[in-house]
């Protein structure tokens, strides 16, 4: 528990992987991707559960190896590529409930395809969940001016037009809002929010805002920038 709630962690990795093959089971850092998140949800302690979601035994089995339960398969009916987060919780949530015969106040997930995320970002998501009663909190990153979306363009039908209406009225970076975009670190979430609201951004909802590298593995070249940051920090003390 922390906080006086009861925190269920969900890992989902599926054995698909249009991009890279059996990707939460490619190598990073010399072990694992699924490895990385498992290891770090064991050190953390505060979870009353942690779980892995998915629909691959040789997934279950090596997340078991390092401390993550597999109780149940997620069917087949979830697992394909354009399933949502909100139903594969939900699916979790509810065959841990069943299993567990207990309710789980806070539902965190944990992406396998974050490995840079550090134990001080998954308890300050879960902690400023619980302080500011909220519905849920997600880890976000700074998006670059650059690519604000007032300053993003569109073609339609050969003509190159502004994507925002008032794009073209921007012109120095002071008029922009500093925006952000999910990086994928952490999202944690109510019981209420998931299977009420159905939700994963519910009616009242924060952020934490991390401003050091964050990857979000989705091809190879994801996985060498992940590798090089990995080892850039050295190895764990």
């Amino acid at each position: 528990m922390r906080g006086g709630r009861r925190i269920l962690g969900v890992v989902p990795a599926r054995g698909g992987s249009k991009g890279v093959k059996l990707k939460n089971l490619h190598p990073t850092g010399g072990r694992p991707l699924i490895v990385h998140t498992a290891e770090l949800m064991t050190a953390l302690g505060w979870f009353d559960r942690a779980v892995v979601s998915t629909d691959h035994e040789e997934i279950a089995t090596v997340a078991e190896g390092c401390g993550l339960a597999a109780p149940f398969r997620r069917p087949e009916s979830l697992s394909g590529d354009r399933i949502g987060d909100i139903d594969v919780l939900t699916h979790a949530l509810v065959e841990m409930e069943r299993i567990d015969a207990v309710h789980y106040d806070v539902i965190v997930m944990l992406q396998p395809t974050s490995p840079l995320r550090t134990a001080e970002q998954v308890t300050e998501t879960v902690d400023r969940l619980i302080s500011d009663d909220l519905d849920a909190v997600w880890t976000v990153s700074p998006t670059d001016l650059k690519y604000h979306p007032k300053k993003q363009l569109v073609v339609d039908d050969g003509q190159l037009t502004y994507a925002a209406a008032d794009g073209a009225a921007i012109i120095a970076r002071q008029q922009l809002t500093p925006v952000y975009h999910r990086n994928g670190a952490a999202y944690a979430l109510t019981r209420e929010c998931l299977l009420e609201q159905k939700s994963l951004l519910g009616a009242r909802s924060g952020a934490v805002i991390i401003d050091e590298a964050v990857v979000s593995i989705d091809t190879l070249e994801d996985f060498e920038r992940a590798e090089a940051e990995l080892a850039s920090r050295g190895p764990k003390s």
